[in-house]
């Protein structure tokens, strides 16, 4: 039989499990119901201007929606014989012909990007990962509906949920304003809120009469349940006041916000909370790490070898290490309170001291010489026995240059100087 015929015969004969007929107990055995009668959301033959489209497989969006009783066998046989059918279809068409990519994933209008409220949407080509929409929180079917993720701040809804979006993308706001809230849960209460959720402006209460209350952590104001999916998330006001690091609920703006902030050297804990180093013994060992990798920065700088091996890449993922010693992530201080960035940077402390101390001659040769007892090894900066000079970087013993009354050059005494410990 030919091509076109079986085709032909495959649409008058197939059936829609869906379509009960108007008995209950479904259609008499030898019956076959007539073609006006099959519903189109199951299988549909969509006219098109090319004559090389002969099918198309494609569901409609409210398939899942509309259930109407359960399945008989009979109605299960039929569909596996129709989707059996459907395959010989589709292996007879020539292989990775657009014939059969018309077929099995037909081509649709929407466009592949789309800008919205600083929103960058990319429609997404996977289709078989089950993901949720932000906007009206209903289940994403990959397979049947077309949906786009925002490049910046990963919001995901579908197509026709697009023209409902409200709110701008986060990243937007972190790159205008890259600090944190640092207050722990800055209630303001509902009334202030006039019962309404605080980004869609939804009626809420605590009784969860018409909707229901939840809270975010990070900014202590209340949303609805679908502004709000109870997602967990470290609080950096509670991190640099408390040494917390508990996940606490926020909202879902919160959550991305805080997500896409986290790398971010944004933290001047000396200013904060100066007293965190007082009881935090990690966080003063990391700050004398990061202070000795400032000094080794001009060996590398300067060194050949340094710069071919390009060190000082092996910090590309914290920047901030080598720019300055005061300023933290969250990133930074969540692996500090793990043990995991105290065992890196010192692993990096050692690789970078060992170039300067034994591998390199040329970094060698920029070596100290103490200028008080004028004895002793080659001192280097970040040597844990010396001490540094802020006014003229000159290296000396910690142990000696307080006993010694004046400096062996000129007539500067030591008491006038500023020493780095």
């Amino acid at each position: 039989m030919a091509y076109d015929e079986r085709l032909a015969l495959f649409r008058q004969t197939r059936l829609n499990p869906f379509d009960r007929g108007e008995e209950e107990d479904g259609p008499q055995e030898g019956k076959t119901p007539p073609l006006h009668e099959a519903r189109p959301e199951l299988f549909s033959a969509t006219r098109t201007h090319s004559s090389d489209r002969t099918m198309d497989l494609g569901l409609a969006e409210d398939h899942f929606s509309r259930p109407m009783g359960s399945l008989v066998a009979s109605d299960i046989e039929q569909l596996k014989m129709a989707i059996e059918e459907c395959k010989k279809l589709i292996l007879e068409l020539p292989e990775h012909s657009e014939r059969q990519k018309d077929t099995v994933d037909p081509e649709d209008d929407e466009p592949n990007l789309r800008v919205l409220l600083e929103h960058r949407f990319s429609k997404e080509k996977s289709k078989s990962v089950k993901q949720t929409c932000d906007k009206c929180s209903a289940i994403i079917w990959g397979l049947i509906q077309t949906w786009y993720t925002c490049t910046g701040c990963y919001y995901r809804c579908h197509s026709k949920c697009m023209n409902l979006i409200t709110k701008p993308c986060v990243r937007s706001k972190v790159s205008h304003q890259s600090e944190y809230e640092l207050s722990i849960c800055p209630e303001i209460g509902l009334d202030r809120q006039d019962y309404r959720c605080s980004e869609c402006r939804t009626p809420i209460s605590l009784r969860g009469v018409p909707a229901e209350a939840r809270q975010c952590d990070y900014t202590g104001q209340y949303y609805c349940s679908t502004c709000h999916w109870n997602d967990t998330a470290i609080v950096p006001a509670r991190v640099i006041h408390n040494w917390e690091f508990e996940s606490r609920k926020v909202c879902r703006s919160s959550m991305r916000y805080l997500a896409l902030m986290i790398p971010r050297p944004v933290l001047k804990l000396k200013e904060i909370n100066p007293l965190l180093f007082n009881f935090v013994e990690e966080l003063v060992e990391i700050r004398k790490l990061r202070q000795d990798i400032l000094l080794m920065k001009p060996y590398f700088i300067t060194c050949k070898e340094a710069m071919e091996a390009r060190l000082l890449l092996q910090l590309q993922d914290r920047q901030h290490f080598v720019e300055n010693d005061d300023m933290y992530s969250l990133q930074d201080l969540i692996d500090i309170s793990s043990g995991r960035l105290s065992c890196s940077l010192t692993e990096i402390h050692t690789t970078f001291a060992k170039h300067i101390k034994l591998d390199c001659e040329r970094c060698q040769a920029k070596g100290f010489v103490c200028e008080l007892c004028k004895e002793g090894d080659i001192l280097f900066p970040f040597d844990s026995h010396t001490s540094v000079c802020h006014d003229c970087s000159a290296v000396f013993h910690r142990d000696f240059y307080r006993k010694t009354p004046q400096f062996s050059k000129g007539s500067r005494r030591l008491n006038q100087r500023t020493f780095q410990m």
